[in-house]
C-alpha cells in the first residue's frame, strides 16, 4: 500500500494554500513548566470550521477535481467536525453536500453543518447510508479519514509544526479515525526522525488501538466519549498502514482523566478548544506518555467545537 511521501504533502500544500489557515503554533510556559518540557500547542481550533478537517476535505476535492473534474456533490459520515469541513469546502465551490451523522451527534455540530449549506441525515448507519445516498445521487463520497488525499491534507499541518518552530523531539496526536496522526506522522517522519510520534484515544473510543491490537477488526460495541471528535466507528486500511510504518506509540487516556486535562488546557492555554483536544494533556498527566525534562513538545489541538452544554458540565 501506498504510504504519502513528501511529493504528496507538497502537491497538498500548494493546492489548500490560502484556502485554510495557517494556525499558530503557540509556546505555553504555564504547561510546559508545570510538567517540565519545552511545549508548544498547535492551535487547529483556530482553522476553518474549528478543525484540522479542514485540510484533509480541501485537498482530497481539489485532487479529486484535478484527475477527473469537480463532482456534482459531495457525501461525507461523520460526528461533526468533518461534516463541518465537507460542507465548508462544498459551499466554498458551490456543491451541495449531504451529511450522515449520528443521532447523538452534538447539536451544535449539527446547526453548523447546516449553516454551511449542508444536508443532514441522521441514522445509525452511518457508512451504508451515505454510500446508498451517494449512488443514488451520484455525489462523490469524501471519507473522513481513510483516504490518501486527506491524509496529505492533514499532513500539511505537519509540515508547518517543522516550519514554524525547532524541530520537535515529542508529538503528540489525538486519534480518531487515524487520519491525523497517519499525516502528521509521514510529515515528521522524513524531516525528524528521531522525533517521538505518540497518538492518544480515550479508552472508550479507540477504533485504532483496537484494530492494532485485533488485526484490524472493527470495535465490538459503539464507540462513545466526551471527546466526541475521536468516536469514529472503525479504523481504516490505509490509516492502519501509515501508524504501523510511522508510529511510535498509541496509548489510551479515561473519561475522568479527559475531563480533568480538558480544564487544565482551557486555562493554561486561554484557548476555546474542545474535549478531543485535551487527551493528549491527559496522557502526558497520567504518565501514560514520558518525556525526559526539556523535551521540546508539541500538543496537536485537533479542534475547538465545542458545544455551551458541554462547557457549563466543567462546573
Amino acid at each position: 500500500m501506498h504510504l504519502i511521501d513528501v511529493d504528496d504533502i507538497a502537491a497538498a500544500e500548494k493546492r489548500i494554500h490560502g484556502r485554510v489557515v495557517r494556525t499558530p503554533l503557540l509556546p505555553c510556559p504555564a504547561l510546559g513548566e508545570a510538567l517540565g518540557l519545552d511545549l508548544a500547542v498547535k492551535a487547529e481550533n483556530l482553522q476553518h470550521t474549528g478543525s484540522f478537517k479542514a485540510r484533509g476535505a480541501t485537498n482530497a476535492l481539489l485532487a479529486l477535481a484535478e484527475r477527473d473534474g469537480m463532482p456534482p456533490g459531495l457525501a461525507a459520515f461523520s460526528a461533526g467536525n468533518h461534516a463541518m469541513a465537507v460542507a465548508f469546502v462544498g459551499h466554498a465551490f458551490g456543491l451541495p453536500t449531504v451529511v450522515c451523522m449520528p443521532p447523538h451527534a452534538v447539536p451544535t455540530k449539527i446547526d453548523a453543518v447546516r449553516r454551511y449549506g449542508g444536508e443532514v441525515v441522521l441514522t445509525d448507519d452511518l457508512l451504508g447510508t451515505c454510500r446508498s445516498i451517494a449512488a443514488d445521487r451520484g455525489y462523490h463520497l469524501l471519507p473522513p479519514f481513510d483516504d490518501p488525499d486527506v491524509i496529505a491534507g492533514q499532513a500539511t499541518l505537519g509540515r508547518e509544526i517543522l516550519t514554524d518552530g525547532p524541530p520537535p523531539e515529542l508529538v503528540l496526536v489525538p486519534v480518531g479515525g487515524g487520519g491525523l496522526i497517519s499525516g502528521v506522522a509521514a510529515a515528521l517522519r522524513t524531516a525528524v526522525p528521531t522525533a517521538r510520534v505518540v497518538g492518544v484515544e480515550p479508552v472508550t473510543a479507540n477504533a485504532v488501538g483496537h484494530a492494532l491490537r485485533t488485526g484490524g477488526e472493527d470495535p465490538p460495541v459503539r464507540q462513545m466519549s466526551i471527546a466526541d471528535g475521536l468516536a469514529a466507528p472503525f479504523a481504516g486500511r490505509h490509516t492502519l498502514a501509515h501508524v504501523r510504518a510511522l508510529v511510535d506509540d498509541m496509548v489510551e487516556v479515561s473519561e475522568e482523566d479527559i475531563r480533568a486535562a480538558w480544564w487544565e488546557l482551557l486555562d493554561a492555554t486561554k484557548l476555546l478548544v474542545e474535549p478531543a483536544a485535551a487527551v493528549t494533556l491527559a496522557a502526558l498527566r497520567t504518565g501514560r506518555v514520558r518525556a525526559a525534562p526539556g523535551t521540546r513538545t508539541v500538543l496537536v489541538l485537533s479542534g475547538g467545537n465545542v458545544s455551551p452544554a458541554a462547557l457549563a458540565s466543567l462546573a
